[in-house]
């Protein structure tokens, strides 16, 4: 390849410009924007010393290589490494290059093979890099085999995406998760170095004689598996604890009857800054991916009135681990338990329709998610090409462009969601006793109001309700 072509394929990698909101007002939940500047989560060791140890350091920038291998398209390829380098940033990394090789399939030793590692080596010894960062998710081997040539830590794209959660999350609930998965990621990865293998006994132990001698007794790495499944054990106990709090919350709005819309997307497509525009909320807005992890549960009304409950939950990302998957199920019940889907997409994105699949990838592993209505909303309509725009809009001809950024088209948005909120059907005409005025509120909330009049026994109501409301405004007469 031309020297000027691979200068080319470097700057599409390392050049992506900034589109989420960054309002001007200094908010409680803004200010961790600012917090998160300044601290950051240190990477994962893979020689245990405390399993409980959650640390966090003054910012210091790693400087990052990022590599690539593809088989296929080369720009798909090229838009997977320019997403990871989003995500070595966020994670508070200095991205210096970016090196993609096609090969069929990776090398089961380095995953790049012996010439190309040696001149990854090279280019990190003259750039002054101190981390290696691998598109892909490297076996345990894979990852040692390559730092024994590039004499620098390699990472791969799950352990990033890791850190950065464990940087975002903010509830007990979420820092228990991401504590979760990080330790699923790393039992399989445990190694040691020289005498840490094991333990010698002492004394007249180390004679051969007393107890402790017969048998080889506990290795440290033994000892570190250990001690992560006995953390395991005691986060997993400690979710479950957690959960009906939540399941309190849940059942509290349906039995008041009042229909749930959850927002999902993939990562920095601008979900909580359209729940802002929806709600008048002031929920964190970041350019940066998985801004968002403790969902956000925000109150609205649609267009003739009715109340509904928005949701903001955690964004996605292609090949999301496996193990946050599963550490982040009890939050993702949240989609589940949804009466409508918001599936929020990044129409100014080089690559939208993989978005919108691997985002529907993810759901499929939600239980409840398959009969549940999906409104698709192509959000930053205002800078996403115009031809981009077009093919999305043929894909999906009930999407919806908007912009949270400037408002348009959220009113055609807000029409929408309330066409496909569970609509009262049961048809009432009563008078409600003056004692009874939270059923009138109730009516107001879920209900649809005709005719509303006060009369000397009651208010007198004609219009739509649920059920359940409706039954009880029968049996207050």
């Amino acid at each position: 390849m031309p020297d000027n072509q691979a200068d080319d394929v470097v700057a599409r990698i390392l050049s992506r410009a900034g589109t989420a909101i960054q309002p001007g007002g200094r908010d409680a939940d803004q200010l961790d924007v600012e917090e998160r500047a300044a601290l950051r989560r240190v990477g994962l060791s893979t020689e245990l010393e405390d399993v409980t140890e959650v640390e966090y350091r003054r910012l210091r920038l790693e400087r990052v290589v990022l590599v690539g291998v593809h088989s296929g398209s080369t720009e798909k390829a090229e838009n997977s490494l320019r997403e990871l380098a989003a995500l070595a940033e966020t994670a508070g990394s200095e991205v210096l290059d970016g090196i993609l090789q096609r090969r069929d399939t990776p090398d089961p030793s380095t995953f790049l093979g012996s010439g190309k590692a040696r001149e990854l080596a090279d280019l990190v010894a003259a750039l002054g890099a101190d981390t290696v960062v691998v598109d892909a998710d490297l076996a345990p081997s894979q990852r040692r085999a390559l730092e024994d040539v590039v004499k620098v830590k390699v990472v791969d794209r799950t352990a990033v995406i890791l850190d950065i959660f464990a940087q975002h999350a903010k509830s007990r609930e979420g820092k228990a998760q991401v504590e979760l998965a990080q330790l699923e990621y790393l039992l399989p990865r445990l190694r040691g170095w020289g005498e840490s293998m094991s333990r010698q006994a002492g004394g007249r132990v180390a004679g051969g004689e007393g107890i402790g001698s017969r048998g080889p007794g506990e290795t440290k790495i033994e000892l570190d598996r250990r001690r992560i499944r006995t953390r395991m054990a005691r986060l997993r106990r400690q979710i479950r604890e957690m959960a009906p709090t939540r399941e309190t919350k849940r059942s509290s709005r349906h039995r008041n009857a009042v229909p749930a819309a959850a927002i999902v997307g993939y990562t920095n497509a601008g979900k909580s800054s359209l729940l802002n525009r929806l709600t008048g909320s002031d929920a964190m807005v970041q350019n940066a991916l998985f801004a968002t992890l403790d969902p956000t549960v925000r109150r609205s009304r649609t267009p003739d009135g009715r109340e509904y409950t928005l949701a903001d939950t955690v964004g996605f990302v292609r090949n999301l681990p496996h193990e946050l998957v599963e550490a982040f199920r009890s939050t993702l019940e949240e989609v589940g338990e949804a009466d409508v889907i918001v599936h929020v997409v990044d129409a100014a994105h080089p690559d939208p329709e993989g978005q919108i699949e691997a985002v529907r990838t993810v759901l499929r592993d939600i239980p409840g998610t398959g009969d549940i209505p999906e409104l698709i909303v192509l959000n930053k309509s205002d800078i996403a090409p115009v031809e981009a725009l077009v093919r999305l809009r043929h894909a999906h001809p009930d999407a919806v462009a908007v912009s949270a950024h400037t408002g348009a088209g959220i009113p055609e948005l807000e029409d929408a969601i309330a066409g496909l909120l569970p609509q009262p059907a049961v048809e009432v005409d009563v008078v409600v006793p003056y004692a009874r005025g939270d059923l009138v509120a109730r009516m107001h909330t879920t209900g649809e109001i005709d005719l509303e009049e006060h009369l000397p026994e009651g208010t007198h109501l004609r219009g739509r309700a649920d059920a359940e409301l409706a039954a009880e405004l029968a049996s207050a007469r």
